[in-house]
């Protein structure tokens, strides 16, 4: 058991800066097969991805098992604005985003200690964002390359108290990388790279009313980062012709806390349904307030940052599998998010409105192994913004046609 923890903790660790994130901000999709269910997978058998979903459910896994899965993302949108410098009130330039495709991996090693006690380990992405643009679009001024890196190392411990009720607990060590390109002033590039770590924690409890229907609760707290970074700045500011500027900026930002309700039903021994609702307390991400040193020549050169005041808001998810035979399952779902970002302080750094997101997958399992395969289509709710800031070159924005191509793999292993 030591040997195979110490190669998922070393292998965790070299994963985590090369983790990113993808369209939106919020990522669910750990596994083939709780992608393919919407998310709503609280309580599967055997599946070192409970990890993820519902430590509480790491007393349904038998024995030892480990699991790497990899998502596939690929988002597309267009834009349209309405240029400053044109006084006028139409939309005078147009866009879309490069396609630039992300990848969430994660990582999961589970081992039944013994009748009662379960050990959890596993790195995942819960929070990311990757949007690109042209260079020389209108809106570069409020970011043209925007990727936030997320990843979280966890360890959790769980327990089966009787035949009705099993309880998790456990802690997070969040990592985070952010990297920012927009054009200030006369459009001049400005870059900054920063990264924090910053810890958590989670508890999770399972209720069994009977051998079809199960209830499940999940909370996850929320993680305040303090991050370090440096930026570089080149061109025009201020009016003036100006060196290559360069220094240390610092900056907080606090992800937020979430509670996941999970209700489970088994129809027969062939087919099983999930129910799923997240509440996540996205107000927690009012601000992204960045201070650099030294100031720059532009007004409130000293502080680059965007009042995003987001709102809380629920995720909805419903999940289906069916047994095909002994080692093929089918998988569906559908899974709607509400939009948190209001439209007069949404921005192109998380250009992402209300998702909605259809799933399928296919399982193959034996003793040994399992493999699973999820495909899922993400239509991404339009969007629209206001310039509200000095540097930024438009006055308003619409964001349209958005949604993303998600694909996930997964591999299991059973020791």
């Amino acid at each position: 058991m030591k040997k195979h923890l110490l190669a998922l903790s070393a292998a965790a660790v070299l994963l985590a800066p090369q983790t990113v994130g993808a369209e939106g901000f919020s990522i669910n999709e750990w596994s083939a097969e709780g992608f393919a269910m919407g998310g709503a997978r609280m309580f599967a058998e055997n599946d070192a991805a409970n990890m993820a979903y519902n430590p509480a459910s790491l007393t349904k896994v038998q024995g030892e098992k480990a699991k790497i899965s990899v998502a596939y993302i690929s988002p597309h949108g267009k834009w349209k604005a309405d240029d400053k410098l044109i006084p006028d009130d139409n939309w005078d330039a147009f866009g879309h985003n490069r396609v630039n495709p992300a990848f969430a991996p994660g990582m999961y090693y589970v081992k039944q200690l013994n009748d009662k006690e379960w050990l959890g380990m596993g790195t995942y992405a819960r929070f990311g964002n990757m949007c690109q643009f042209e260079r020389n679009d209108v809106v570069a001024s409020s970011a043209f390359s925007s990727r936030l890196n997320g990843v979280s190392l966890g360890m959790n411990y769980a327990r089966k108290h009787d035949n009705k009720w099993s309880t998790s607990v456990g802690a997070e060590i969040n990592y985070i990388g952010l990297v920012l390109d927009k054009n200030l002033g006369m459009g001049s590039p400005f870059h900054i790279d920063g990264t924090s770590w910053a810890l958590g924690w989670n508890a999770a409890a399972n209720y069994t009313f009977d051998d079809k229907n199960e209830f499940g609760v999940v909370y996850r707290s929320k993680v305040k980062h303090s991050m370090e970074a440096e930026y570089d700045v080149h061109g025009v500011l201020g009016g003036l012709a100006s060196p290559n500027n360069s220094g240390d900026a610092y900056g907080c930002v606090t992800l937020p806390e979430s509670w996941m309700l999970g209700y489970g039903h088994k129809f027969d021994d062939k087919t099983r349904m999930e129910l799923n609702a997240t509440w996540t307390r996205w107000s927690r991400f009012d601000a992204l307030n960045i201070a650099l040193t030294p100031g720059l020549p532009i007004p409130g050169g000293n502080q680059l940052g965007t009042k995003n005041m987001w709102k809380d808001g629920w995720r909805y998810a419903i999940g289906i599998e069916h047994k095909l035979s002994d080692k093929y399952s089918l998988l569906a779902g559908i899974a709607h998010d509400e939009r948190g970002i209001p439209d007069e302080t949404g921005d192109f750094m998380v250009p992402t409105g209300e998702r909605d997101t259809y799933s399928i997958g296919v399982q193959y399992h034996d003793k040994k192994q399992t493999i699973a395969l999820g495909l899922g289509y993400m239509d991404v709710g339009d969007l629209n913004m206001k310039g509200h800031t000095v540097t930024d070159a438009y006055s308003k924005a619409h964001m349209h046609d958005s949604y993303t191509k998600i694909v996930v793999l997964s591999y299991q292993y059973n020791f």
